[in-house]
């Protein structure tokens, strides 16, 4: 099994490991920490904050301020917004002091350390913006996935350069951890009706309401829509389910947007909505060109609620404004789709994993229904028994689509491989590592999850495979491939 490795694979000496200090400010609600059933105890601890004199209250929030002023942006601002949910809970009329105002809010605030349990799975892609680089050279911006408290997922950036002869350098990160602010964005009729037919709910009243929107519209359009469906309720038995599950699907389409004092490396996708309350997992990101040129940044992840898993496209063209809208259907139904950087055939192409255990290929004209997919790649060789998937977007060479695979084997040991594909049939292999491209060294095996070493995608430059990739989910290393090599191995 060293043979491949050793002859292809360099690894690099240097490695990320998580940074318990990068901390985010959440609301905090004393009662709702996820376990309790009761109501929570907001009132009585408001009660006891207003109680508190105006003395006790400024050597408090000094404290507050000498302890965390230091490890937040605009803490303050922070402390003002989770104050307001408990504006509803004072008299009308009642004035309180800034001071005590912004203690109330820092009571109400609690810190997540976003990379507190591990740091894990890279994406690399070539960053927006080359100004400035070396000649030789190429800057990236690579997401990585931060686990914290109650394993929750998150998803972070690095930034960095790769020379000519691939060696990697990793920027120093920003000073905060910096969380968007979430604001609406359009909904896309085609993902309800997709949705709405695999849950056998495409029936008269999802019909009703969305023939009347159009291909795209908004939530404020969605729940007028809503209104007019309650008024006539009396014949449609079944209403109040169905705008249920379409709520619920349009729960699952926000926007997140990052002020422009902010740099990449700070910036935190942080769970917005219910279906992603439990983590947002595994981004595979991909520099996406399309027929006319277009360049747009997509990313696949998984969304987990804690109980689901479900299928959601980032995209964005600077890594400052984000939009995360499902994708649905069949084969975009389990994790690990990743995106193909370009249209074939005039169509989108995604891997999948559609079955839970192989390499498929699926085809769509829109990037958010994934109705089925084509069988590629099966398991049959000892590391991969378990099961295949992807290790992020697909490479193109002139000598096909190299694909990154993870395999499965004995111990639950995760490995690297590679396949290539053909260019016009991504179905069709023509290449194949027999062995592992990376398996955990003995330095490798331990970690968060054992026995792991796993990769969101890679990039090519310069005739240099980058490829990132966690360890144990605990850190991340990176190795280098000099792709002629690579792909001369590959050639059948």
């Amino acid at each position: 099994m060293t043979s491949v490795r050793r002859r292809l694979a360099t690894r690099r000496p240097q490695r990320l490991t998580a940074d318990r200090a990068r901390v985010i400010a959440r609301l905090f609600v004393p009662g709702q920490e996820g376990f309790e059933l009761q109501e929570s105890r907001a009132g009585a601890v408001l009660a006891r904050v207003l109680a508190l004199s105006e003395a006790d209250v400024r050597a408090a929030l000094d404290s507050v301020a000498f302890r965390f002023e230091r490890r937040h942006r605009d803490l303050a601002g922070t402390f003002r917004r989770n104050a307001r949910e408990l504006a509803d809970r004072l008299k009308p009329g009642f004035a309180i002091s800034e001071a005590r105002m912004l203690l109330l809010g820092a009571t109400f605030t609690s810190e997540f350390a976003i990379e507190g349990a591990a740091l894990c799975n890279p994406s690399i892609v070539a960053h927006p913006d080359q100004t400035g680089v070396a000649a030789g050279s190429l800057r990236f911006v690579m997401s990585v996935r931060g686990i914290g408290e109650g394993h929750r997922s998150s998803i972070g950036f690095r930034t960095g350069t790769v020379d000519h002869a691939g060696c990697v350098t990793i920027d120093d990160v920003g000073p905060f951890a910096t969380v968007g602010t979430v604001v609406p964005t359009l909904l896309d009729a085609a993902v309800f009706r997709s949705e709405l037919a695999r849950l056998d709910d495409a029936g008269e009243v999802a019909d009703y309401v969305l023939d009347a929107l159009g291909d795209q519209f908004t939530r404020t359009d969605l729940d007028e829509q809503f209104d007019r469906l309650y008024l006539h309720r009396s014949t449609r038995k079944h209403a109040a389910e169905t705008i249920a599950l379409i709520r619920s699907i349009a729960d699952r389409s926000y926007a997140v947007e990052f002020g422009s004092d902010t740099g990449i490396s700070e910036h935190v996708l942080w769970p917005a909505t219910n279906a992603e309350a439990a983590g947002m997992e595994d981004a595979r990101f991909v520099r996406f060109t399309d027929d006319d040129g277009a360049v747009t940044y997509y990313a696949t992840y998984t969304a987990y609620s804690g109980s689901q898993i479900r299928q959601q496209l980032l995209t964005t063209n600077d890594f400052r404004s984000f939009t995360s809208a499902p994708m649905v259907g069949a084969a975009a139904a389990n994790k690990g789709l990743a995106l193909f950087p370009r249209r074939i055939s005039g169509r989108f192409a995604a891997m999948s994993r559609s079955d839970r255990e192989s390499n498929t290929v699926a085809y769509s004209d829109r990037l958010s229904v994934w109705s089925d997919a084509v069988p590629c790649q099966r398991p049959t060789e000892s590391w991969e028994t378990l099961q295949l998937g992807n290790c992020g977007a697909p490479i193109e060479t002139d000598a096909g689509w190299l694909v990154l695979t993870h395999g499965v084997g004995p111990m639950r040991t995760y490995s690297i491989g590679a396949i290539l594909l053909d260019l016009d049939d991504p179905t069709r292999i023509i290449g194949r590592l027999p062995e592992p491209l990376l398996s955990p060294e003995v330095d490798e095996q331990d970690g968060y999850v054992p026995n792991v070493v796993y990769s969101c995608g890679g990039l090519v430059h310069a005739d240099t495979l980058v490829l990132p990739y966690g360890i144990g989910d605990a850190a991340i290393g990176f190795a280098t491939v000099t792709l002629s090599e690579l792909l001369a191995v590959l050639r059948l």
